[in-house]
Formats: structure tokens, C-alpha cells, sequence
């Protein structure tokens, strides 16, 4: 122990300048400071000895989660396995997918009916009840250590439930806990706020407040029921760090910091991204380095790639560990829409830019909606493209309305004055596979089948790490029994929610089914990467012109090692090939290549060339 406490002592003394520095800068106050290095070392004394050992082993190798043979998959727990026990009794199938690093949508106690999904959090120590106990999470975090598997967990930072102690003590006008919250008697200053500040769903909550019973007005930027919380607080920084390293000292390897970029409200700014969530994220990220240095943290940040790299931080100063990759999805499916790779190519110049050591989660779906945040200004600029009239061609075409399109989602927050709605459904259904299967058409599912595996192809060959959606790895279809529920009919992303199908999940093994064929499809992918030096995350990564407006090409080089990947997002035959002499051999269909200046790539393919 006496040896133990010296290591607290020397994590701390590394960061306590800065800390003390940044902490005082934003609140001034010591003896709030003072408390927050004391609640430090009582949340390290809980830490048990398994999860002290996994500290010292990651500090000994601190680019463990920069292999290229690291896979995720996220999923909703009542909807894969019932509860947690269920997860915990179907780890071998998450194994078999070849997952080792598993991110369990929110399950923390939340009021039933008023949750956005898990979102609108009423206790960060309580597990959903129907969902089991904190015991039974941190046995699942012990069973998922043991077999290799590292755990990602939400942790809902901008705001509680209306239901939370501090929202129900604040209502009542307890002392201290209004002001954990942005309360006032008046329109006044909420009115000023809303100048500024964009509405996230002006569809389905308009405004950024909501006037209680007793007249009192909240600040809820998202949903009525979610009750922004006030960071220029002390108490609450040190509460909700807290709360973090609760669920650390759990066993969660992962914590994904949820719309970390609202943190910070200020008067006539948008309170989005300010300088001070950024001085949050780096108190955060030494407090998990002091007390839980094998925690990862994960940033929600929704921009594209290069607007986001100031959430990693600096090398001398690093904020968060990994990042979401949320524009690069929505331009793969603008890209599939239309054929056309001239954006997506434009913005994997713009990653490949970024510094290496930028780690970022790549997925084709998330638990959410599509959002069409394209880059509109360089559409319109480069062929005309107007904003409008785009998404609802993207929408017409995803929701099967379009002529010719295979495609079958739904929109979510659809509001056709703006043209904004979102899309939702699961991969398989948006490439094609569910429309070919009602019809019962073969030449379609070879399609679609095609189309799925191709855009998972494409998710690999980018650097980071890519995250599969619980059940398209067997191309489980929309699930459109959720409008039979009277809880989910008004959402539509529970169409990409269902029940996971584990009467499917048992075709896997036999080639001769589409679920079978899709999965030994997806897992041959998976294990050439985890294998393959080019997919390392130190590669050289580069686009280069394939001689096709509808064929990406993807270069990776690792010392002499070259992989040239092409991808073709059109529904014909397309000859495309880039410029090298030699002979190349597809790391997938085992096809030795003598040139690929003019390689023939069947509708929906792709290549992963390497030089022999």
C-alpha cells in the first residue's frame, strides 16, 4: 500500500501545477480546488488492485489502443441480450465477431419514457433497473477484461433528468443546487441566450428553455426533460469528475464524453465549443491520469475532422484520447447516393493531413441519426449544388422514393420547410439488402450484398479504429415493429434498434444463407487488416486519382509495403486502376493482378491491392 500511495503521490505531482493552474484560472476558488484533489485520492484508494495493475501495464505501453487488430462494436443492451447478464452470457458471439473492444449504448438509471434514449440521465451510480445492477456491470467489465475485451461506457456530462436529486432539490428551491443548473424567474435573459445559441431540435423541442409549473425557467438545450448543467459551478466540474471515476473504478476502459462541446454557456456566444470546455477536458483528462491512468476518454464532438482536432489537445497538453468520425459517415452515404467521390475524396485529404497521432472512431451507422452536414458551400461552388434540394434528394433516395433506389430508411425530425431531416436505418436496409429480400430478387441481393460489404471494406481501410453496429454483421434488417410501440413510434431511429436477431445470428455459419455470406464476408476483412503492416496506424496514408469520378482510390504504405485500395460507390461495371508498373496481388479474392492502371471493378466493389 505504502508503495501504491508513492505512485498516487508521484501522478499527482506530475500534473499539480498545471492542474491547480487551469482550475484556479476558471473558478478561483481554493477551497473548492482543495476538495477536488481530496475526492482525486479517496476515488484512487477505490480503485481495486485488477484495475491498479491494468493502469501500470497501459503506462508501461501507452499506444495499446493503436493496434490495427483493435475491433468495436456497439450495441444496445436490452436490445442484444435482454440485460447485462445476457451480454455477459454472449460474450463468446461478441468474440467470435472478432470484437474486442465493446461500447454498451446508455444503460444508467434514466425515468421511463423521458430518457432520449438513455440520454437523460436520473442517477450516474444506478444501473436501469431492468437492465440489472451496478454488480452486474462491474461483472461484466471483469468478465470482458479477463477476455480481452475493453469496455466503452457513455457518460452524460452537459445535463440530468429533470428527475435527478439536484434538478428535484433545485425545483424546490434548495440551497446550492439552483445554481448547479441555469435557473431564472424571468424570460429576460433566457430570450438573450437564444439569440446566439442554434436550436439542436427545432422540430421536436424548439428553444433552448423550458418554463416549469411553477414558473421557473431551466435551461434544456436539448429536450425539456434534460436540464443543462452549470460547469462555471465548482461543485459541479468536482461532482461530475466524480461521477466519471465512479464508473471507471467499475472497470470501464472507455468513457465517451457526451456532447462535450455544450458544456460551457456564456451570454451572447453560441455556447458551442468555447475556449473554457476545452480547459474542462483537460482537467478531466489529468484527474483520469492521476487516478485511472488505463481509462480512455472518448469525445462526442459533431464536426468534420479538422474542426475537431483541438479536442485531442496538444502532445504537451492532450485533451481527449479519440474522437468520433461523424462527417466522413454521412459523406460515405452522400457518396453511395450519388455515385460521385469527388466530396469524399476532398475530405480524406483533409484526415490524411491531420497528425497520426489524431486516433479516430470510425463507423458506417451509429446509434443515431444520419445528419446531412456536408460541405454545401464547396457543392454549390463546384457543381451547383443547391442545400436544399440535396437533402431531399438524399432522403428520397435512402427512404426507397427516388427511382431506381434499393434503398429503404425512414426520416427522424422531418421538417420540409427546412429540408433538414435526419436519416435512420440499419446498413444492410439502406444498401439494398431488405428490398432484394421482400422481392425475393437475386440479382438485387448480389447487389446489395456487395454494396454492404464494400462500405465496411471502406470503414477498415480508414486509419483509427473502425466500430460495427451490433447486428450488421449479419446485415440485420430494419426493425419496423417499432411503430407498434406506443414508447418508440414517435422515434424513428428505433428502427435501427431492434430486437437483435439471434435466429439469424445461427445461419452465420452456413455459406449458403445471406447472413452466413455477409458474416464470413465481414470477418475475412477484419482478420486481413488485424494481419496486414499497411493498416498500422503509423502507415502513410494518401488519395490518389483513380481516372473515375465514381471509384475512390486509397493508398497505404508501410516501409515497402504498398496496399492500394479501390473502392467503387456506382452501380456499374467501372474500369479505374491508378498509376504503378508491377504486379499486385487482392489481399481479399486472391487474384494476382500484373498492372492495376486499369483494373474492372463489378458495380458496388472494391480491391484491396497489394504490391507483391
Amino acid at each position: 500500500m505504502k508503495h501504491a500511495a508513492t505512485e498516487f503521490a508521484a501522478r499527482l505531482e506530475r500534473h499539480q501545477d498545471e492542474l491547480k493552474w487551469l482550475y484556479m484560472e476558471l473558478y478561483h476558488d481554493e477551497e473548492a480546488y482543495n476538495y477536488f484533489v481530496q475526492m482525486l485520492k479517496r476515488c484512487w484508494e477505490e480503485r481495486k488492485t485488477p484495475l491498479r495493475d491494468q493502469d501500470l501495464n497501459r503506462e508501461a505501453d501507452p499506444d495499446w489502443y493503436r493496434r490495427r487488430d483493435l475491433l468495436g462494436m456497439m450495441l444496445y443492451v436490452d436490445a442484444f441480450a435482454g440485460n447485462l447478464s445476457g451480454v455477459k452470457a454472449n460474450l463468446n458471439y461478441i468474440r467470435e465477431c472478432g470484437v474486442n473492444y465493446l461500447h454498451l449504448m446508455p444503460l444508467l438509471d434514466t425515468p421511463k419514457g423521458r430518457s432520449d434514449g438513455g440520454y437523460a440521465v436520473r442517477d450516474f451510480r444506478k444501473v436501469r433497473e431492468d437492465l440489472g445492477t451496478m454488480d452486474d456491470l462491474e461483472a461484466l467489465a471483469n468478465a470482458c477484461r479477463q477476455a480481452g475485451i475493453c469496455l466503452c461506457l457513455d457518460f452524460v456530462m452537459n445535463h440530468t433528468s429533470e428527475e435527478h436529486e439536484w434538478a428535484k432539490k433545485a425545483r424546490d428551491n434548495e440551497p446550492g443546487y439552483r445554481n448547479r443548473y441555469f435557473f431564472y424567474d424571468t424570460w429576460d435573459i433566457p430570450r438573450e441566450f437564444e439569440k446566439t445559441v442554434p436550436q439542436v431540435f427545432p422540430t421536436t423541442a424548439p428553444g433552448s428553455f423550458t418554463q416549469l409549473d411553477n414558473g421557473q425557467i431551466v435551461m434544456t438545450n436539448f429536450y425539456p426533460y434534460q436540464w443543462d448543467l452549470n460547469y462555471a459551478n465548482p461543485v459541479v466540474f468536482n461532482d461530475m469528475t466524480e461521477n466519471l471515476l465512479y464508473l471507471a473504478n467499475r472497470g470501464i476502459d472507455v468513457i465517451r464524453l457526451d456532447a462535450i462541446p455544450y458544456i460551457w454557456k456564456e451570454l451572447g456566444t453560441p455556447c458551442r465549443n468555447l475556449p473554457q470546455v476545452h480547459t474542462l477536458a483537460r482537467m478531466m483528462r489529468m484527474a483520469c491520469e492521476i487516478v485511472c491512468p488505463s481509462v480512455l476518454l472518448l469525445g462526442e464532438v459533431v464536426m468534420e475532422p479538422a474542426k475537431v482536432a483541438p479536442y485531442f489537445g496538444t502532445p504537451e497538453k492532450p485533451e481527449c484520447h479519440m474522437l468520433y468520425n461523424v462527417t466522413t459517415m454521412a459523406t460515405t452515404w452522400h457518396t453511395l447516393a450519388t455515385g460521385d467521390i469527388s466530396l469524399l475524396k476532398r475530405q480524406m485529404d483533409t484526415v490524411c493531413g491531420l497528425p497520426k497521432d489524431f486516433l479516430f472512431l470510425n463507423y458506417l451507422r451509429c446509434h443515431d441519426d444520419i445528419g446531412w452536414g456536408l460541405d454545401y458551400p464547396w457543392l454549390q461552388a463546384r457543381f451547383g449544388i443547391n442545400e436544399v434540394a440535396h437533402k431531399k434528394y438524399l432522403n428520397d433516395y435512402f427512404t426507397g422514393k427516388w427511382p431506381g433506389s434499393d434503398s429503404r430508411g425512414e426520416l427522424y425530425n422531418d421538417d420540409p420547410r427546412l429540408g433538414d431531416a435526419r436519416l435512420c436505418g440499419t446498413t444492410a436496409s439502406l444498401c439494398g439488402v431488405e428490398a432484394a429480400d421482400c422481392e425475393r430478387d437475386a440479382a438485387k441481393l448480389e447487389r446489395a450484398i456487395a454494396c454492404d460489404l464494400t462500405l465496411h471494406a471502406w470503414m477498415l481501410s480508414q486509419s483509427g479504429i473502425p466500430v460495427v453496429y451490433s447486428g450488421d454483421e449479419i446485415g440485420q434488417l430494419n426493425h419496423w415493429d417499432y411503430k407498434n410501440d406506443p414508447e418508440q413510434r414517435d422515434d424513428s431511429r428505433y428502427i435501427h434498434r431492434g430486437p437483435f436477431p439471434w435466429d439469424q445470428a445461427k445461419l452465420r455459419a452456413d455459406p449458403e444463407t445471406r447472413q452466413g455470406r455477409q458474416f464470413r464476408g465481414l470477418r475475412r476483412l477484419e482478420e486481413i487488416r488485424a494481419q496486414e503492416p499497411c493498416f498500422d496506424g503509423t502507415a502513410s496514408v494518401w488519395t490518389e486519382d483513380s481516372g473515375s469520378a465514381h471509384v475512390l482510390a486509397l493508398v497505404r504504405r508501410s516501409g515497402d509495403r504498398e496496399l492500394v485500395c479501390l473502392f467503387n460507390f456506382s452501380g456499374d461495371f467501372v474500369h479505374a486502376g491508378v498509376d504503378r508498373d508491377g504486379a499486385y496481388s487482392d489481399l481479399f479474392y486472391g487474384v494476382r493482378r500484373q498492372q492495376i492502371r486499369d483494373v474492372e471493378l463489378y458495380p458496388y466493389s472494391f480491391a484491396w491491392l497489394l504490391r507483391d
